[in-house]
């Protein structure tokens, strides 16, 4: 075979050769390549390497030759050039479709976070219209309750919740869960029966207080200065709207503390009983559990203390509206069940800050809707007190962020 040289393609050894290919001026003869551009092989050849052969010096032998392309060689380089377009083809896509992913989960988590609102904002209306009228909130809790446990074991019968494996152990370990559960929705809903709405939603922003209290009382994790500093505003919030509050009475007001207490309770019972879960046993699921256990446990307390009071002949003879009545209480009791469900599905993708701060902005937004629904006289200095507490609530789930240091021997 003939070398490179000796058909024109290539110069002799020298400083000319040296020249990289890019800057070479071939004849005008040679394959079209003009001042400046690469030298390219025509079709059917392919640039190579010349491996040392005998009696030639491996200085004489390390240069660039031409040598033609078998069929199969040439069929190989289109096959990989194909392969290069197909996988850079891939790799756009699998971009693009992350990109889309990225926004379509997005657009969800906002979808969930309007649900959460939306579903607190009818369930405190629609529960404070009934309240008004029907001041009976045992059998409105137990009602709330009930529909509860339809809507979970319908998802379980239809296989939209993967049905729980749960121990007897575990179920023992849910029950005090359950416990705290029933009389913190038991009391939210005695408070919202005796006060305005937006007046039980300023004292249960004092949770944070309480939360420190008990974890510092039962697990023994102390809070950093700055959290407890957070405190006084919202206790000083709190002080200050219950002062100006024009629907303020002594029930009302007590039983909204004693629904914060049972709420952190149960958060506090969690971390100390560390109730072990199955994999089918998420936070939905458990849940779904607490609500069928609570269901059971307030059922006989509404028959020894209130009686049976959802019946129509009971409505009837107080002169109410049996539709309104029957229709309003299951709007409000869906929603309740609605968003906690809610709430643990957003839980599941954002960190305990993130929807602390979500939970503080659902304040927020339940106290301003229900005042301008209710039209409830608000005062400004009552209006200073609740948004000197909320945003303390703010800056207590801020400062829940930042992990103090471990100290070093």
């Amino acid at each position: 075979m003939q070398s490179a040289a000796a058909i024109g393609l290539l110069r002799p050894c020298g400083a000319a050769a040296a020249a990289p290919l890019h800057l070479r001026n071939p004849s005008p003869r040679g394959f079209g390549v003009g001042v400046g551009q690469p030298l390219l092989p025509p079709r059917g050849l392919r640039l190579s390497a010349v491996a040392p052969r005998a009696g030639f010096s491996a200085a004489a032998t390390r240069r660039i030759g031409l040598v033609p392309a078998s069929p199969e060689q040439d069929e190989e380089q289109r096959r990989g050039a194909r392969d290069v377009a197909v996988a850079a083809t891939a790799a756009a896509g699998e971009a693009g479709a992350e990109e889309g992913g990225g926004l379509a989960k997005t657009l969800q988590l906002g979808a969930l976070f309007g649900l959460w609102y939306l579903f607190n904002i009818y369930f405190n209306i629609y529960n404070k219209q009934v309240l008004k009228v029907f001041p009976y909130p045992i059998n409105i809790t137990n009602v709330q309750f009930a529909v509860g446990t339809v809507i979970a074991l319908f998802m379980w019968i239809t296989g939209i919740l993967k049905r729980p494996k749960i121990s007897g152990a575990q179920l023992a370990a849910i029950l005090p869960l359950a416990m705290v559960h029933t009389m913190g929705n038991l009391f939210t809903n005695m408070s919202l029966g005796k006060v305005a709405v937006s007046f039980t939603h300023t004292i249960k922003a004092m949770e944070p207080f309480f939360s420190v209290l008990l974890s510092a009382l039962f697990l023994g994790e102390m809070p950093t200065p700055f959290v407890v500093l957070s405190l006084v505003p919202i206790v000083g919030g709190v002080a200050l709207a219950s002062l100006t509050e024009a629907s303020f009475n002594w029930a009302g007001f007590w039983s909204a503390m004693a629904s914060n207490v049972t709420f952190q309770s149960r958060n506090v019972l969690s971390k100390k009983l560390m109730v072990k879960k199955e994999e089918s046993l998420d936070n939905i699921n458990l849940f779904s559990i607490i609500t069928v256990m609570s269901f059971f446990l307030l059922a006989p307390v509404t028959l020894l203390t209130e009686g049976v009071k959802v019946t129509p002949t009971v409505l009837q003879s107080a002169g109410l509206n049996l539709k309104q009545i029957y229709t309003r209480s299951l709007i409000a009791a869906f929603c309740f069940h609605a968003y906690q469900q809610v709430s643990y599905m957003i839980l599941a993708r954002v960190s305990p800050v993130t929807h602390s701060v979500g939970n503080c902005v659902k304040r927020v937004v339940v106290i301003v809707t229900s005042v301008l629904f209710f039209r409830t006289p608000v005062s400004p200095i009552n209006s200073l007190g609740t948004g000197v507490a909320l945003a303390g609530v703010f800056l207590y789930s801020q400062l829940k962020r930042l992990k103090p240091k471990p100290k070093t021997a």
